[in-house]
């Protein structure tokens, strides 16, 4: 029989594990909806677009300034995470994203259309960094495993938005989209009652930055960094133009192009989920190295064909373009482990809003002077650089 002082450590560490798991669904519930509404712009644009006379161009811009906002300024709000140690970062996130991004129907100008999606973007960079950081904190071993239901919930959450908003523009209208905030809220609230606040650090460690560590692996980050900037490029700008492409230049009704984008984000979230458990058993790198090939035949399917075919491609592109999710940021966070949450920006918001700030003002410029068709179609030559980049990946 065990003695009461052998069984402590047992009882202490099966705590720990149920606030682990308890700290997984909370933040894994976050991402969902964090990501849900940063998807609203995309499927707002075919209707925002008409009502107040925006170019191709000018909706370029402005998901630009999305993904400024929600994601290039990431690594700020890491640091600041990393600094400060307070659960507010993330546990006020969604209700931030929820309000400002919902009100996107009752913008009256182009302007107002800027500040919202900058207040709204604001909430969303400030959930990631932490969440990611701590969604797997104190759970042991197959860190991609778990990594990858985190981020999953999120990509589940980008391809619920098309459909959730659609179905608040079909029945509520435009101007009344606010109603959409309500969940955003709600997951505050259970986020402010039931996240356990950090342990925070002592007060000679709390004004302290340790840039050493990041320099010391600055080649292998740096590869990565640009892997995902790849990745991103094409993600970022689907999401955004998808749904105007399919209904300005293939004849989709507006719904059937929010379900298409839904349909390629999904495939995606499965995707991410298959990649981290993939790289748990044969590496990231080699991952890496199978999602930047094997996504490109089925992307030509997409544009090559019309029909199912087109859709299957568009799906199986998603599905196997998204496995490197999860395995990019579990592999920077393994390089420097002492600033995961300036890593896990710097690899899940940083890159992305970088490819998006440049390449979505770029596409919409190309998609003005040419057509959508050709200009989403080029973006087929990042898959193939990223091939050979990755090359460059430790064995």
């Amino acid at each position: 029989m065990a003695s009461p002082a052998s069984t402590i450590p047992l009882i202490e560490r099966e705590r720990v594990v149920r606030a682990s798991f308890l700290g997984l669904i909370l933040f894994s519930l976050g991402h969902f909806f964090i990501d849900l509404y940063s998807a609203a712009l995309g499927t707002f644009q075919p209707l925002l677009g008409p009502k107040l006379g925006l170019s191709l161009t000018r909706a370029g811009i402005l998901g630009g300034l999305l993904v400024f906002s929600a994601s290039v300024m990431q690594p700020v709000y890491g640091y600041l995470s990393d600094r400060f140690h307070t659960r507010l970062f993330s546990a006020l996130a969604p209700a931030v994203a929820g309000i400002f991004i919902s009100a996107l129907g009752l913008a009256p100008t182009f302007g107002w259309l800027v500040a919202l999606v900058l207040l709204g973007g604001c909430g969303v960079a400030s959930f990631h960094p932490q969440a990611s950081a701590r969604a797997t904190h104190g759970l042991a071993g197959n860190r991609g495993h778990w990594m990858a239901i985190f981020i999953s919930a999120g990509t589940l959450g980008l391809a619920a938005g098309p459909i959730y908003f659609s179905a608040f523009v079909t029945w509520l209208g435009l101007q009344r989209t606010y109603w959409a905030a309500l969940p955003a809220v709600i997951i505050t609230i259970l986020l402010l009652a039931l996240l356990p606040e950090h342990v925070r650090p002592a007060p000679h460690l709390r004004k302290h930055f340790d840039w050493q560590p990041l320099r010391a692996v600055w080649k292998p980050l740096t590869v990565l960094y640009f892997l995902v900037f790849i990745r991103s490029t094409v993600q970022v700008v689907f999401g955004q133009f998808l749904p105007l492409y399919l209904n300005r230049e293939r004849g989709f009704a507006f719904t059937n192009a929010a379900y298409s984008l839904t349909l390629y984000l999904a495939a995606g979230a499965i995707g991410g989920f298959l990649g981290g458990r993939m790289a748990d058993r044969f590496g990231g790198r080699r991952v890496i190295l199978i999602s930047m090939a094997g996504c490109l035949p089925f992307a030509a399917l997409f544009f090559l064909t019309s029909g199912v075919a087109s859709m299957i491609g568009l799906a199986l592109t998603g599905l196997i373009l998204l496995f490197t999710i999860p395995v990019n940021v579990v592999m920077a966070q393994e390089l420097v482990p002492t600033q995961a949450g300036t890593v896990s920006a710097l690899m899940m918001g940083f890159a992305w809003g970088m490819a998006g700030l440049i390449f979505i003002p770029l596409t919409g410029w190309a998609g003005d002077h040419f057509t959508l068709h050709h200009a989403l179609a080029a973006l087929n030559l990042f898959p193939v650089i990223g091939f050979f980049l990755a090359l460059k990946l430790p064995k």
